[in-house]
């Protein structure tokens, strides 16, 4: 009755114990029984601007027939002074693509969760084409359905070639109006007739929005924004969510609390 995609994104609000941080927007994504929270990494880190929370909590539907029913759902960010949360690195250096396992059998009972999987990452038979039409789903400004406890869709444009990695990061560029709080938003693109491969979410996963790209010579006073847009492609998530051996564990990822 109502698209799948809307419940594939999440709010997330970070928390330093009970004092509230902030509010950022995530999705769901599963490999088999695994299911995984994907955010930008500097909604969970952010050194620069002190940004340090020690848990998040996301808003959870818990009954399909009643969309005002919802519930939040803590999480910790950290279990013995190391994170628990995984981000990864390139040859240019971090990626702001951050992933948290979710505890299935901590959900609460009958939660909606609509997930991406790796199916949904694009292949390289997709076409791509630059000026394709796509969606940002999450929640700007932390504005949303308050009601049915919904996401609101942008829309965008995909503004640099796919595939290559804008001046050299990970990342290619839409053209969109956002704002804070869609940080950690899924970028996607339709899928016509391809419910096959893609399921019950007819969309390709193409990236993760991170942040408005603003170029430090223009003149506040005469030029406009760019209204242009970084989004992490989202072929870093298998690397995220791959088994870790032990000795990688006890290793940890170096982001202590």
């Amino acid at each position: 009755m109502y698209d799948t995609l809307l419940f594939s994104a999440a709010r997330v609000w970070t928390f330093i114990n009970k004092d509230m941080l902030t509010s950022a927007s995530g999705f769901f994504y599963e490999v088999g029984p695994r299911l995984f929270l994907v955010t930008s990494r500097h909604v969970l880190l952010d050194a620069d601007s002190d940004h340090h929370p020690n848990r998040i909590e996301i808003e959870l539907h818990t009954d399909v027939d009643n969309l005002a029913a919802s519930i939040g759902f803590s999480m910790p960010l950290y279990q013995h002074g190391k994170s628990v949360w995984r981000d990864g690195r390139d040859s240019e250096g971090p990626v702001d693509v951050a992933v948290l396992e979710i505890d299935r059998a901590a959900l609460p009972k009958g939660a909606v969760v609509q997930a991406f999987t790796p199916a949904h990452l694009p292949a390289a038979s997709d076409v791509i084409e630059i000026g394709s039409s796509l969606l940002v789903v999450g929640f700007p400004l932390g504005f949303h359905d308050t009601l049915h406890h919904m996401p609101v869709v942008r829309h965008a444009v995909l503004a640099s070639a796919f595939g290559l990695r804008f001046d050299g990061r990970g990342y290619f560029l839409t053209d969109a109006r956002t704002h804070r709080g869609t940080s950690g938003a899924p970028v996607v693109m339709r899928v016509a007739g391809e419910r096959e491969r893609h399921g019950a979410l007819p969309w390709l996963l193409l990236g993760v929005h991170s942040a408005r790209l603003d170029i430090g010579s223009r003149d506040l006073e005469q030029d406009e924004a760019l209204g242009l847009n970084c989004a992490w492609y989202s072929n870093i998530l298998p690397t995220l969510v791959a088994p870790r051996t032990a000795a990688a564990e006890d290793e940890g990822d170096g982001n202590s609390a």
